[in-house]
């Protein structure tokens, strides 16, 4: 028999004080009837003694604190899953929002899923192709690995995002992979745009759609990263499929945390997020990768946008100390209309010396890696002493490398939403760029590969 309790005391914007209960536990699920029978949910946030404190998932408008009764679930908030959650659209609280049929689930399952034991984790090693240049061949993803993109306000990120979920694939052996994709606070044109988007290139068959609208309660912008990840679990290591997860954006879910924080009058940390940040945004990070014992694997790219483009902010800043590395979108590039305009530079995948090589990708890799951001970065230098002294100023050779940088961003970096390079077509581009160099230049590739690959006569 489930109690009910009329002993509500006290509403506070998205929080509600229920005295006199008892047998109730942190983070239990929670309803609200009000008088004309609807209901409104509700989780436990705090206990003290027989007093507890809840968090009302949608808006407090109309309660009324005599007439309305609350009941607790006895269990926290769970997500009923099955194999048929593929190619759906559910809103941030699992509930489906496509038109399409209430799904039969398989079991339920909490949504605050069980931590990854170290010791059973396997070690992220195999290729993940994107079919982006930038990513692919100078900052590889690896699969089980963390590596979020930094944009920032204005930058086209739902763009790269929408194109990594569309190309994404693992190469080699015919094995089942899926996209997880959470859209946490973002507008109704752009749920709409990855809506049918997905839909148009057939992405959506092969995806689980999580869509939590600006215009949501701040508790469902909390909720919706981790249905996404209990999702993304359940696929993983129940049904053995490589599962990609794509959260945009994790900067509306810090505020989310913030504004929740503020009104429990919780003391503020840097900037006025919670101090427990660090840890909040760890257990959802962490919640990806490889298990021993399982033949799935969760690899996650989190994007957040940088508040005032300062990658010192509290969320780039704790993302980037649990995550394996960033990309960073440069608006240089987009300005210039280089699409996705990455910031090679400052991007760093550290997982991808591990996933890349002969049998993975190609045996030439890694050397032309080294000697794309070698060359880059040089030709970045010689550009910017052009600026300075002239180019007249420059040697013959510096010049050279201007010119490769040039030639990199408008080839390399410049590829557009929806050209879906494999990782060969990738590889061999950047060795058509620096045809541009003597062989003489070269010295981050070993000679024999250089000998294989560079078929020309040059000294």
């Amino acid at each position: 028999m489930i109690k009910e309790y009329k002993t509500i005391e006290e509403v506070a914007g998205p929080l509600m004080l229920v005295r006199r209960v008892d047998g109730v536990k942190y983070d239990e699920l929670g309803e609200i009837e009000l008088a004309d029978g609807s209901v409104r949910r509700c989780r436990v946030i705090e206990v003290n003694g027989s007093n507890v404190l809840v968090q009302l998932f949608e808006s407090a408008a109309g309660l009324n604190l005599s007439t309305s009764k609350v009941r607790f679930a006895g269990h926290g908030v769970q997500l009923g899953v099955s194999g048929d959650m593929l190619g759906r659209v559910f809103s941030g609280m699992g509930e489906p929002i496509d038109n399409g049929p209430r799904l039969i689930p398989e079991k339920m399952l909490d949504i605050n899923g069980t931590p990854i034991n170290p010791a059973a984790r396997n070690y992220p090693s195999e290729f993940i192709q994107t079919g982006i240049s930038t990513i692919d061949g100078l900052n590889t993803l690896v699969r089980g690995q963390k590596l979020p993109i930094f944009s920032a306000s204005g930058l086209p990120h739902a763009n790269i995002a929408a194109q990594i979920a569309r190309q994404a694939k693992v190469r080699g052996k015919d094995e089942k992979f899926a996209v997880v994709f959470a859209a946490i606070g973002i507008t109704f044109e752009e749920a709409d745009f990855f809506i049918s988007d997905f839909k148009k290139t057939g992405a959506i068959d092969r995806t689980v759609l999580f869509i939590n609208l600006a215009s949501d309660s701040a508790i469902e912008r909390i909720t919706t990263p981790r249905m996404a990840l209990t999702a993304a679990e359940y696929l993983a290591f129940e049904k053995d499929m490589h599962v990609l997860v794509i959260m945009t954006d994790i900067t509306n879910y810090a505020e989310a945390l913030r504004e929740v924080s503020a009104a429990r009058k919780e003391v503020p940390g840097r900037r006025g997020y919670p101090g427990y940040l660090y840890t909040d945004l760890a257990t959802m990070y962490e919640r990806a990768g490889r298990k021993l014992d399982s033949a799935g694997s969760i690899t996650m790219i989190p994007i957040l946008t940088m508040p005032e483009d300062d990658k010192t902010h509290p969320i780039p800043d704790l993302t980037g100390y649990i995550t394996e590395g960033q990309i960073i979108l440069s608006r240089d590039l987009y300005k210039k209309g280089y699409m996705p305009p990455v910031d090679v530079l400052p991007s760093l995948s550290r997982l991808k010396d591990k996933g890349i090589g002969e049998g993975k990708t190609r045996d030439d890799h890694s050397g032309i890696m080294n000697q794309l951001f070698s060359s880059y970065a040089r030709g970045k230098e010689a550009k910017e002493l052009m600026v300075v002294l002239g180019e007249s100023a420059l040697t013959p050779i510096e010049r050279l490398y201007a010119k490769f940088a040039d030639e990199f961003e408008k080839q390399y970096i410049n590829q557009g939403f929806y050209e879906n390079r494999s990782i060969e077509e990738t590889l061999d581009l950047g060795w058509q760029l620096l045809k541009i160099f003597p062989k003489s230049e070269l010295k981050r590739i070993k000679p024999k590969i250089l000998a294989k690959y560079r078929q020309d006569d040059e000294a």
